[in-house]
């Protein structure tokens, strides 16, 4: 997967959260999105270990449950391997 670009991976991450029927919030406008987020763009053709990224969700779900139905979405070379619940920003 190091052939895989940030906005292709983006929209991997679309597609996994609908799939997994995710709870997501949506941004506000004409069009409006799905609230992911990636810290930093990698590359094309880096590999990487570990990626940081943010969803923010519109109700609570238990770690466990969130974590396997990612992992039960995602395509083989990409690995959701830990989630942290943060506390809403207000």
């Amino acid at each position: 997967m190091i052939y895989i670009s940030h906005l292709d991976l983006m929209r991997l991450l679309t597609r996994a959260a609908r799939r997994a029927d995710l709870p997501v919030c949506l941004t506000q406008g004409f069009n409006p999105r799905l609230k992911i987020s990636l810290k930093r763009a990698l590359k094309l053709g880096v590999a990487s270990d570990n990626e940081e990224g943010e969803i923010v969700l519109a109700e609570k779900i238990e770690d466990n449950e969130l974590l396997g139905r990612l992992c039960a979405v995602m395509p083989k070379g990409i690995e959701v391997q830990r989630i942290n619940l943060a506390e809403e920003k207000k």
